[in-house]
């Protein structure tokens, strides 16, 4: 490619000496490099027999190929350059089963705005199973609920949502501004299931205990909505974030005194060369889509950014099949 390029240069200039400087190089090595393409093309490409260097008729037939050459050659080197800073490609990325519509519509245009040409992989997937596809390679990042082994893993921002309570609206708390942890006494909680995320499930269970509340039952929900209908229907109360519990008539959403229970969300991807270039770029992103659309604020990471201003939602529609 570099013999083309000086083939063309003296092409564009008929003039060994002009090409020469164009390039920054001295003459010799330049002639050199024209004999030695000649040489491997079987073909003489300049007539030099006269005082004004022309082009033969091989000449005049390679150089349209070589200009093309040279230009596949410069997209290819940009290609391989948005490539390797994540602007190309697939991303396989995992977000937690809790992750509302509006959250994943407007992740994904946020993706798609900032990277047009990397293709998302977006999957819903608990901690614990991201976790086990992050150390095996079959994911390039996530969103996990702190707390989590960080063991070969980097972070991006994390962000922090204060939970409250979901009650029946029929529940006596119900009338109350907010609800302290020792006053859900004698109820059955809703939790999600364990297995999902071990380490936020065992902080709740030990921060209720800490304040009084111990569950007379424990009962497992993985969907909202299924949450909010065992909430309804008096089988305990549980603890959301509010947003999902709002749109529900015949629940209400009350704080948590003193706010005892902060759930942690956090971008994650391996340590070291195997790490995908746009992993980290899409924590950042759904860091800000996180603290917009939750209210909250992205901590404790030098990226973080300040909390945007709040803004309409996107009418991107997530179609959870891909």
């Amino acid at each position: 490619m570099r013999h083309l390029r000086i083939f063309v240069a003296v092409a564009d200039e008929l003039h060994f000496s002009r090409a020469a400087d164009q390039l920054g190089m001295a003459q010799p090595p330049l002639s050199q490099a024209v004999r030695r393409l000649e040489r491997d093309l079987g073909a003489e490409l300049f007539d030099r027999s006269h005082r004004q260097v022309r082009l033969t008729a091989a000449g005049m037939v390679i150089l349209d190929e070589a200009r093309d050459l040279l230009a596949r050659e410069e997209r290819l080197r940009m290609l391989a350059g948005r490539a390797g800073d994540g602007g190309l490609g697939t991303l396989r990325a995992g977000v937690p089963p809790d992750t509302t519509v509006a959250t994943l519509s407007t992740l994904l245009a946020a993706c798609a705005e900032h990277s047009p040409g990397l293709s998302v992989d977006l999957q819903e997937i608990t901690t614990e199973e991201q976790l086990r596809l992050l150390a095996s390679g079959g994911l390039d990042v996530g969103l996990v609920h702190q707390p989590v082994d960080v063991t070969e893993l980097r972070l991006g921002p994390e962000v922090r949502v204060d939970l409250g309570v979901v009650l029946p609206r029929t529940s006596p708390l119900a009338r109350l501004p907010e609800v302290g942890l020792a006053e859900l006494a004698g109820h059955d909680l809703v939790l999600f299931p364990r297995a999902q995320a071990t380490g936020w499930y065992d902080r709740i269970l030990d921060t209720c205990r800490a304040a009084g509340f111990v569950p007379g039952r424990l009962r497992h929900a993985s969907n909202p909505e299924f949450l909010l209908a065992l909430v309804h229907a008096g089988h305990g109360v549980a603890f959301d974030q509010g947003p999902v519990a709002r749109k529900e008539p015949r629940v209400v959403w009350r704080p948590l005194a003193n706010r005892p229970l902060t759930q942690r969300t956090t971008g994650a991807w391996p340590s070291g060369r195997s790490a995908h270039p746009a992993a980290s770029h899409f924590a950042d992103l759904a860091a800000d889509v996180l603290a917009r659309d939750r209210t909250a604020t992205p901590r404790g990471h030098d990226r973080a950014r300040a909390t945007p201003e709040p803004r309409r939602p996107w009418s991107v529609v997530y179609d959870g099949s891909g």
